[in-house]
Order: structure tokens, then sequence, then C-alpha cells
């Protein structure tokens, strides 16, 4: 993977920018945290060489400032909200996060339960986070939020909010996913923090849009194509543009609240301490690329591959036809189509050569290796081993598994586990592998090229199933497929 993001100078640039824009207030910010602090998986395909966890890392460069702030909309846990990428529940994926954030050495004090209402779910909630020595904060409803500002800006408003009680200079202010009301904490406890005399800032941490890229650059298009469901749209910042005729780049949810938001500002301090979205905003990203081709190049892979995450959706009925009509328009705007991502053209031939489900994987040097369907593997599992033994320098005569060593694997699956397909799969062939290695030096050296394959494309003519996937996931492959079914 070539190198497109310096994460060295993101960790410093963006941690001083964070204190900066801390000291421009009474010493005190609450910063709405979108996106992901852990596994950032987004940002690391379409900036390569930024890590998954660069904002954790980030905020551990001065931890002893940082507080946090846990929010979950009751709503959500009384629907037991799933969050999509992990398939647990908000709920519970706020106490998976509170537990790997104290962990990595963050204080996080309290969970705001916000559109608050007693229930039995929200409850045993509570009875969780006390178990865990939280505070727990209710935020309620509000008629005519976020418009009617007069209200929300009022005892009957933010007023009848509790306050978050809070100790550090920094808050910052996360969730689980969108929605669950970050932006509202923030401005209710701007309003809480000013009749107690204390000057709060407020501030907005998103990595993307990147403000200071392109509207049509890979990056920010990418960013499109990962909330096609969402139906964002990156729009240039005409706020920011008007106040300083500079062409910076944000999304349409905070454009169009940008006047309310400046109204809340306006009615709480006295005046608003920004002129535009684009001013809320303290995201460095995009001055640290370092090589904007390979940046390019990237996203335009990582818009490919929500194409094909998108048709996959529909054929299982997740995904509506609007979203991948929505990426194929994004495709079309990056001067892409789905064969810019070679792995995609070499599966598909091997398919007709074979008149079969195959796969493909791409190494880092530019390497196309193939695999097919055969009576012993299945094609992803043939690529896999394929891919590794030519790492190695394995010669392909050279068999890694024998038949022999196959066989009993598949009679157990056959005879005793009840499944219609002898073939393996990945994991199966990983394990198996694993068992030869024991007395086969070949198979313990090509073992150890696994960790070679992290950040490989990887493409298979037809749908992947769940333990497929978590598998190749496991190995950093960046996988793709098509929605066709098995037979």
């Amino acid at each position: 993977m070539k190198i497109g993001f310096d994460n060295n100078k993101y960790l410093k640039l963006q941690s001083e920018h964070i204190k900066e824009r801390i000291s421009k207030f009474d010493n005190k910010l609450y910063m709405e945290f979108g996106g992901k602090l852990l596994d950032d998986m987004h940002a690391s395909r379409v900036l390569p060489g930024f890590h998954s966890d660069s904002k954790l890392q980030m905020l551990l460069q001065f931890a002893d400032q940082v507080e946090m702030v846990m929010v979950v909309s009751a709503e959500d846990i009384e629907h037991s909200k799933i969050r999509e990428d992990l398939g647990i529940t908000y709920d519970l994926d706020v106490l998976r996060l509170i537990e790997e954030y104290r962990a990595r050495g963050l204080y996080v004090s309290s969970v705001v339960i916000t559109k608050y209402s007693d229930s039995r779910s929200v409850r045993h909630f509570e009875e969780k986070l006390a178990s865990k020595d939280l505070r727990v904060y209710h935020h309620y409803y509000i008629q005519g939020y976020p418009n009617n500002v007069a209200v929300v800006i009022s005892e009957d408003g933010y007023g009848k909010n509790d306050f978050v009680e809070t100790t550090r200079p920094l808050i910052v202010v996360t969730a689980p996913g969108p929605g669950s009301g970050k932006m509202s904490v923030c401005l209710s406890q701007l309003y809480h923090e000013h009749k107690h005399g204390v000057n709060a800032g407020y501030a907005k941490f998103e990595t993307f849009p990147i403000w200071n890229l392109p509207l049509d650059h890979p990056v920010n298009l990418a960013y499109e194509a990962a909330t096609a469901d969402l139906n964002d749209i990156n729009m240039i910042d005409p706020y920011h543009l008007k106040s300083y005729g500079v062409t910076t780049v944000n999304y349409n949810r905070d454009v169009e609240i940008f006047p309310v938001l400046k109204s809340m500002f306006e009615e709480i301090c006295g005046i608003s301490p920004y002129n535009s979205p684009t001013d809320m905003g303290v995201n460095m990203a995009g001055n640290c690329i370092c090589d904007d081709d390979a940046c390019r190049y990237a996203a335009r892979q990582e818009i490919i591959r929500r194409y094909f995450k998108a048709i996959a959706g529909v054929a299982d009925e997740t995904k509506t036809i609007d979203e991948v009509n929505k990426i194929m328009v994004i495709m079309k705007e990056a001067g892409i189509t789905v064969n810019d991502r070679k792995v995609v053209a070499a599966a598909q031939e091997r398919a007709k050569e074979t008149d079969d489900v195959s796969s493909a994987i791409e190494l880092d040097d530019g390497t196309i290796i193939t695999g097919k369907t055969s009576e012993l593997l299945g094609p992803s599992a043939a690529c896999l081993l394929k891919a590794i033994r030519h790492l190695a320098g394995i010669p392909k005569e050279a068999l890694l598994l024998s038949p022999a060593s196959i066989d009993p694997i598949q009679k157990l699956k056959i005879k005793y586990l009840g499944s219609k397909n002898p073939r393996l799969h990945p994991e199966e062939v990983l394990i198996a592998l694993s068992t030869a290695s024991a007395l086969d030096m070949q198979a313990a050296l090509a073992l150890d090229q696994l960790h070679k394959l992290n950040g490989c494309a990887f493409h298979t003519t037809a749908a992947l199933n769940a333990a497929d996937c978590r598998t190749l996931k496991r190995l950093g492959l960046d996988i793709t497929y098509e929605p066709k079914k098995i037979s």
C-alpha cells in the first residue's frame, strides 16, 4: 500500500489545533465528535497511512485535559437499534466503548440519555451504567427543536435538561452512531454553563468531508458514497465563501442547520463565535496528505467498494436501489467503473474460463492471484492458499495441503455436521494449514505470510457468507463480492 497520509504529522497538528480552540473560550470546550474514535476503517482506506485509531491516539496526546461524555437516545435503547458494522445494539455499544476508552487511558465520566422517557429497558441500561461508576443524566424532547429558537433557548427547552457536571477543559461528546443527539447535548451545556457565568465553547470534529479539499476530490466523493443511505451531499459552504471569500467544502446538513445554530449561539452568548459551518470544525486531516495521487487512487477504490456493498444490500433487502443509483452517479463523477478495481476484472475473467465462481487478490506489488472452485476448495479458500504460497516463494507444484489431509475434514462436514458443501472455506483451510505446519516447514512458511495480506484488495464473483466475510476481514483484506447466490 502506497502511503498518502502523514499520520505522525496529523497527531501533532490536530492536537495543537484543538488546544488552540480551547484557549479561545474560558478553558472549556464542548467538542461534538462525529465518526469513529476506534476502528475508523473508512478513513484508513481513503487516506492510506491514517491509522484506524488515529483520533483516539490524538486525544491521548493530552489525555489529562480530556473528559468523555457518551450520548445515546432513549428511543434507540427502547427500539434496540443496531450498529450495522458490529451487529450489536446501541446500548451495548455504549458499554463496549466506555470499556475501550477507559482501557486506553481516557476518562469517561458520564452518559446522557437524550429524548428521555421512563421505560424498563432504559432503567435496566441505567443500572448497568451505575455498576460501572458512571453518572447518568437525562435530556428531554423539546417541542419545535431546533427551529423554534425562542423555546429551545429557554427554561422550557434546554433549561429543563440535566446539567452535566464536568471537570476538565475538553469535553468530547460522542455516541455509538448518528441521530443520538450529540449537538443538542453540547448546546444544552453551553446554555447551562452561560447561566453559571462560564463562557464555554463549541466545536465540531468530523473527518469528512475534508473542508480544504476540492468538492470533486475522490476523498470527498468517497464520503458521499459512504453516506449514500443518509442522502448526504457535499457542497460549497456559502457562509464561509460570503464571510471570507474562501471556498471550502461542507455537507448539506451542517449548511442547512447553521442559521439556526448561529441564532442559538447569539441567544446563549450574545454573539456567535462562528460565521460559517466550516468555522465550527477543527479537522486538520486535509493538511496531512503527503501523496495526493495515492489518496485519490485509494478513494476511487473505496467508491467502487461501496457500490458492491450497496448492490449486495439490495439483493438481501437491507439497502435500496436509490442508494445504488446515487453511488453510480458518484462513480460517473469520479470517472471510474467497476473494472478500475483490478481484482473485479480478474475474478470475472477466471469465472468465464471455468464457468464457475472465482476469486482474486491483488498483492501489494500489484500481482493478481486468482482462485477457482474445485472439488476440494471453495474459490476464496483456493485464492487465499495460492496467495500465501506465492508470497512464500513456494513452487506451484508443491502441495501445501494434500487431498488426503482435506478428505477427513470434508467427511466431518458432510457426515457429522450436516453440511451439503464439502469444499473447504477460508477458516477451515487456515486451520488445516496450521495443523500441517507442525510437521511441514513449507506450511509454516506459508502461514507466516498472512500478515502481508493486510490491506490487499479481494473480490469474488458470488455472495460471501458471514463466516467467510469475518475470516477475510480479520486478515485485513479489503473485500468486495457480487450478489449472486452460490448454488
